[in-house]
């Protein structure tokens, strides 16, 4: 049995990674939630946000401005604008002309926005097939509690990742567009019925939920030290498995999914020899099993058809 200082250190590099899982598990059952469909090109956004957010850091340092305090925020703007526009975009090229088509055909079409995405980076950015090096602008060193290692720029990644969630949580619940984003999830005829935009409020959703898949973006750039072109496809299969874990439709089962299988991921590299080289194989494994138990996920609710 692996000591337990050692078992409480991969259980905090778990929920570090598990903000980020949990912010792109937000987008898909966002899209779910709202329309019923499942956003496969997401993962892809979530690689477009975090080349967005290095080119900018790029540019920005061009001019001379490198300051992290500046940089950086500037950086998550222009990211969230660039996915939330291309969000917007997908929804109106590959989900709204199907709505009334087979799902299958919303599946194949955004799964091919997502080949499309991913091959433009790779054939337009410079080098695109190389991993690219990402700025490290966070606070480094750290500190000790209990044996665990607690390093400032983990802690800079948990509350931005933190601000995040509960940003998205506010917007939903306090604003008025949130309230239209849960009536349409709700009952999407009703709300037209009492003035609900349903346009704009499907935009509002895939721009909201495409943005935070570029704060995940640039967290894992900050997290991984690089970014690369592919990184979308393992990030948009777990981000899927995340919000499948919470229950698809449930912002807080997605947030709730994803720090699961972070903890998940880096448990079972201490826990297991050689884990580290299956963690993944042991994270997805534990999704299947618990998903043959109980199908509608960890918050999901069981659904009642009305005849």
């Amino acid at each position: 049995m692996p000591p337990l200082e050692l078992l409480l250190q991969q259980a905090l590099n778990g929920v570090m990674l598990g903000v980020m899982y949990a912010l792109i598990a937000v987008g898909f059952t966002l899209f779910f939630g709202v329309l019923d469909v499942i956003h496969f090109s997401h993962g892809d956004i979530f690689m477009l946000g975090a080349f967005a957010g290095l080119s900018t850091l790029l540019g920005l340092a061009a001019v001379g401005l490198r300051a992290p305090v500046a940089a950086l925020p500037l950086a998550f703007v222009a990211a969230i604008l660039v996915t939330g526009l291309v969000g917007v975009l997908a929804e109106r090229v590959c989900v709204k002309p199907l709505a009334r088509s087979s799902p299958l055909m919303t599946l194949l079409a955004t799964l091919s926005l997502g080949l499309v995405i991913r091959e433009s980076v790779l054939i337009f950015y410079p080098r695109g097939a190389d991993p690219k090096p990402f700025p490290q602008l966070l606070p480094q060193g750290g500190f000790e509690v209990g044996g665990v290692a607690i390093r400032y720029e983990n802690l800079a990644i948990l509350g931005i990742g933190l601000a995040a969630m509960v940003t998205v949580d506010l917007i939903i619940r306090r604003t008025r567009m949130g309230a239209a984003i849960r009536a349409v999830a709700q009952d999407p005829e009703a709300a037209q019925m009492m003035g609900v935009n349903l346009d704009r409020t499907v935009d509002a959703t895939f721009f909201l939920g495409s943005g935070l898949a570029a704060v995940a973006g640039i967290l894992s750039g900050l997290y991984y030290s690089e970014i690369h072109f592919i990184m979308g496809i393992t990030g948009g299969v777990i981000g899927f498995s995340a919000a499948a874990i919470g229950g698809l439709g449930n912002v807080y089962g997605a947030i709730v999914g994803g720090l699961l299988f972070g903890v998940l991921q880096t448990t079972s590299a201490a826990l297991i020899p050689r884990g580290s080289e299956f963690r993944d194989v042991v994270a997805f494994a534990v999704v299947m099993l618990f998903l043959i138990v109980r199908p509608r996920g960890i918050l999901g609710e069981q659904s009642v058809e009305r005849v």
